[in-house]
């Protein structure tokens, strides 16, 4: 039936066998059999059809719209199944490097065959819990990453900016380095240390950037930032300043449970490689 409502749709469109022939790459007669057909299991005329024109009825210019979507519905099937079918792997990720694992799934996606990818935002505890419980199949961590997991494709995030609030004496600045810090609450996501750093470390539950600026902004502390989060974030109560501080930096890998090895696996492993080398 999907074939015949087809055909209607073309030459409801067309307003001609010849025509929507053409573009179906069907013969016309072919078509106009189509029609015949689909006149017969519904008990309808969808054209008047003379030698000069095609027209639709008041009865098939009524039954067009459904047609229409009894296609995209037919299509949404057919796409929908093909995702189902094709292998796929869940990666989860901190938001501060939600640019790459986008870049990863497209890679998978481009490949042959292709590898669907769902994405999953996760903090450092969460995306572990996940990889424990076999809810993901991989994920990018902070290192130094649990010892129960396998890691691989490091790659370093430069910090290189400070986030402090409106009106703090540093605000104003061109720069800050490290001995501007001394008394200063500096926040640590992840319970991560800055090496190098003066200053009191307060630990913040999970590496979640963007819930540590709301404690910058409420006075709690000053957090080092990456400039790549800095381009991303706009804050009307936070300012972003310069950090001179040596080689300040986070480093993630990729992480996954060494029980748990799949071809899907390793290809998502390789996808990470390769796009960290061609950004």
């Amino acid at each position: 039936m999907l074939k015949e409502i087809h055909c209607f749709v073309r030459v409801a469109e067309r307003l001609g066998f010849s025509a929507a022939a053409a573009d179906l790459g069907m013969s016309q007669p072919a078509v106009s059999q189509a029609i015949t057909r689909l006149e017969r299991a519904t008990g309808v005329r969808l054209f008047e059809r003379s030698a000069r024109e095609v027209r639709l009825t008041a009865e098939g210019k009524g039954l067009l719209p459904y047609a229409r979507q009894a296609l995209e519905s037919a299509q949404a099937f057919t796409a929908e199944a093909a995702r189902l079918a094709r292998p796929t792997i869940h990666l989860a990720y901190p938001p501060l490097v939600g640019t790459l694992a986008a870049r990863i799934a497209r890679r998978l996606a481009g490949r042959a065959p292709a590898i669907g990818v769902e994405l999953v935002v996760a903090g450092r505890s969460a995306a572990a819990q996940a990889l424990d419980g076999g809810e993901v199949s991989a994920a990018i961590l902070a290192t130094p990453a649990p010892a129960r997991f396998v890691t691989a494709a490091r790659f370093h995030v430069t910090v290189d900016h400070l986030a402090v609030p409106l009106g703090h004496r540093l605000a104003g600045r061109g720069r800050v380095t490290a001995d501007d810090l001394g008394g200063q609450v500096v926040l640590t996501p992840g319970g991560r240390a800055w090496v190098g750093l003066p200053g009191r470390a307060r630990m913040v539950a999970d590496d979640d950037f963007s819930a540590a600026l709301d404690l910058v902004a409420a006075g709690a502390g000053l957090l080092p930032i990456p400039q790549l989060l800095v381009r991303a974030v706009r804050r009307e109560d936070v300012r972003f300043v310069p950090l001179e501080a040596g080689e300040l930096r986070i480093t993630y890998a990729l992480a996954w449970a060494r029980e748990r090895v799949t071809p899907e696996l390793m290809a998502l492993v390789q996808a990470v490689q390769d796009a960290l080398w061609t950004r």
